[in-house]
């Protein structure tokens, strides 16, 4: 033992260089920690921790051990006060009930234009008709899907519609994706569809930078859906303002199975192609005036202007996780340009980190701050481990006769490694997050990062800024058939055998083993960090949880079942696209199929008949009723019933459980493994604890929420 302690002491030391990278992963720590929590924790106890391990570091010797891990602990409890401090002030009303035939009024503050409709945020909300909440209780922000024939209309109008409303939808089935919490950061309290076309009863001018920004986006997104019709325009607008919802169905399909949905949002390749672009514009324009070069550093002024475009064009795309990521690094890169010190480092990818969890501590758990961090912390990690690889490769190219051809293949390597790797860093998260994983992403990339590169990129900076003039179609239609040949390569190869394919969910221990194995390999520079391999290796064999064998949806209105062959079923009168869709992803199937019951099961009395389903596994029999004329004959025969109409105890005591559409509302979905020994039950809200966003938690009722013109 003492000769393992003085050997890991001896890794650290000369690690010493190194240490900083940890702590960005110790804030993010402590915001996994607070997610992890069962209940809402005390506001003082992130500070108070805090506190005590910033006076500990203090009185720790100047340089040692025990010093850099006390601060990891500062780290690890800012992390955690800081999440715990951002849930608490964004709290907000949120719709305990649906609303139907509500007269909604609201200023305009985003606009998301979707293929086939328009989608607006709408805050400073008035509500009118039967049983609405009052004032108090009304939501900051709700969100309402608008028909074909929205109005023209612009960030900062006042809009009225008829719309039904609901609160924001919780998870499909107990740990799936939640979209309350996201909604809870976002302070929307509610979503909802048209009834009829609405209107503009007030125009309006934004108020102050922010949403003067939303507005220019939106304004420049009609634009270039006007110059660039059909589908490439929604891929165009997504590339040049983020606004993904303009994107067809089947391309951000094919997109995703291709390998290349990460050209759809704006990230590290955007800011890259913009920063790389500016810079070279300015440097040139400034190398064409020789008394000017000669008078200037033309390199430094061309990274203060890179800047200035970077930020706003992270800005104009609405400031995604990925942009203030990329943003965030080119900034600290064009620093170091300023600085004449080195730009690329994992201390620049460290202290963006930073920047984004002070900034928005939730974005940790999406999969959007995951997949982009772990894409860029492997390529420069990569890039620093073989530095010596590629010195020896040049010289050998430079001594050759042969230099044009090696320097063509570097550059096709360089790209194919690139690509290698940022595939391989994300494949683990993309399985967790989207149940898929893109088998051809590779050779997707390989043609289409350098169409978007020297072709499509160029051509979108250059309709920016042309487009005060008026004149962005000159440029818009060029990049527009860039952009089809785009299309065309991710809809070529996601029709490729194999391109991309379904994998069950992944365990949230795979999460942590995969997230730990993988810092540990990339942030160390000695062998010690081989160890992260075979923690990787483990976190991949995790195998997925069982699927559950019963589901029921959170309105209680989707009933579902699993068969001996591991396939998702609808069994109720009603179906719900987005659950099942949900439901079978999540067992790694491509959507749910209606059950039918085969002929064996239907001569042994099983199978579905109006608004009654029966089934069977083991000694279980199910009933799932849809229909309240078939409740008496489902209780009288069944040992568990599902029931999406009213079931109380008084009415249906024969079978040993029962869930009703009641047990729904209150707890949300519910899921059920049956087995010789019993049944176990899970349901949404209970596997989610004692948090704000819940409904129904006791959290969330003893935090104060900010009413409407607070």
């Amino acid at each position: 033992m003492a000769g393992a302690r003085t050997w890991l002491l001896s890794q650290l030391d000369a690690e010493r260089g190194r240490w900083m990278l940890w702590l960005p992963v110790a804030m993010g720590l402590g915001i996994a920690v607070y997610f992890e929590l069962p209940s809402e924790p005390a506001l003082w106890l992130g500070p108070a921790l805090a506190g005590v391990a910033a006076v500990v570091a203090v009185l720790a010797p100047a340089g040692s051990l025990a010093r850099a891990f006390c601060i990891g602990l500062v780290a690890v409890s800012l992390g955690f006060g800081l999440i715990a401090w951002r849930t608490a002030t964004l709290a907000a009303p949120t719709l305990t009930r649906p609303l139907f035939s509500i007269n909604v009024q609201g200023r305009i503050a985003d606009i998301q234009r979707l293929p086939d409709s328009v989608r607006v945020v709408l805050e400073s909300v008035r509500l009118k008709g039967n049983n609405v909440p009052p004032l108090d209780l009304t939501p900051l922000r709700l969100r309402v899907s608008l028909n074909k024939g929205a109005p023209k209309m612009g960030v900062g109008d006042r809009l009225l519609v008829l719309a039904n409303l609901s609160p924001p939808a919780g998870p499909a089935t107990p740990g799936a994706f939640d979209f309350q919490r996201v909604a809870w950061y976002q302070q929307l309290g509610a979503v909802g569809y048209a009834l009829a076309p609405a209107t503009v009863i007030e125009r309006g001018k934004p108020d102050g930078l922010v949403r003067s920004i939303d507005a220019l986006r939106a304004e420049l997104t009609e634009r270039i859906l006007k110059a660039i019709p059909g589908p490439a325009g929604g891929v165009a607008a997504s590339m040049l303002t983020g606004e993904q919802t303009a994107v067809d169905k089947d391309v951000a399909q094919a997109m995703r199975d291709s390998g290349l949905a990460h050209i759809l949002s704006i990230s590290g390749l955007h800011i890259v192609f913009v920063v790389g672009l500016v810079m070279g514009f300015v440097r040139y324009g400034i190398a064409l005036v020789p008394p000017l070069a000669l008078r200037v550093d033309a390199k430094k002024i061309a990274a203060v202007i890179a800047l200035a475009a970077a930020v706003f064009y992270t800005a104009l795309a609405g400031a995604p996780v990925p942009a203030q990521r990329a943003c965030a690094m080119a900034a600290f890169a064009l620093i170091a340009v300023l600085l004449d010190r080195t730009a690329l480092s994992l201390r620049l990818v460290a202290w963006s980190a930073i920047v984004v969890l002070i900034a928005a501590p939730e974005s940790l758990t999406g999969a959007s701050f995951q997949m982009s961090f772990a894409a860029v912390v492997a390529l420069i990690a990569a890039w620093e481990t073989g530095a010596g690889w590629r010195r020896r490769l040049h010289e050998r190219a430079e001594l050759s006769r042969h230099r044009l051809m090696w320097r063509g293949l570097a550059i096709v390597g360089s790209s194919l490694a690139t690509t290698l790797i940022a595939s391989i860093a994300t494949g683990a998260f993309a399985a967790y997050h989207f149940n898929r994983v893109s088998l051809l992403g590779v050779v997707a990339n390989l043609l289409g990062v350098p169409l978007t590169g020297f072709w499509i990129m160029p051509w979108g900076l250059l309709a920016m800024l042309l487009m005060p003039l008026g004149l962005e179609s000159l440029a818009l239609v060029p990049m527009g058939w860039g952009v089809e040949w785009l299309n065309k390569i991710a809809f070529g190869v996601a029709a490729w055998p194999h391109t991309a394919t379904l994998v069950p969910s992944l365990p949230g221990a795979s999460l942590w083993l995969l997230t730990v194995g993988g810092l540990w390999l990339c942030l160390w520079k000695r062998r010690w960090r081989l160890v992260g391999l075979p923690v990787i290796l483990v976190g991949l064999l995790l195998g997925p949880p069982k699927a559950p064998d019963l589901l029921m949806s959170e309105d209680g209105r989707v009933l579902g079942l699993r068969d001996e062959q591991g396939i998702v079923h609808v069994a109720s009168a009603r179906t719900d696209k987005f659950v099942s869709d949900a439901w079978a992803r999540r067992s790694g199937q491509e959507g749910a199929r209606k059950w039918t019951a085969s002929a064996a099961q239907q001569a042994a009395g099983f199978g579905c008949t109006t608004g009654l389903c029966r089934w069977r596994k083991g000694p279980w029999r199910v009933a799932m009723v849809s229909d309240e004329r078939r409740l008496a004959e489902a209780c009288g025969s069944a040992d568990i019933v599902l029931s999406t109409v009213d079931a109380p105890g008084a009415r249906c005591k024969g079978p040993r459980l029962v869930i009703d559409r009641r047990d729904a509302w209150r707890d949300g979905a519910h899921a059920l493994w049956l087995d010789e020994t019993g049944v176990r039950s899970e349901t949404a809200n209970a596997r989610r604890g004692d948090r704000p966003w819940v409904p129904n938690s006791a959290s969330r009722k003893a935090m104060p929420v900010r009413p409407p013109g607070a």
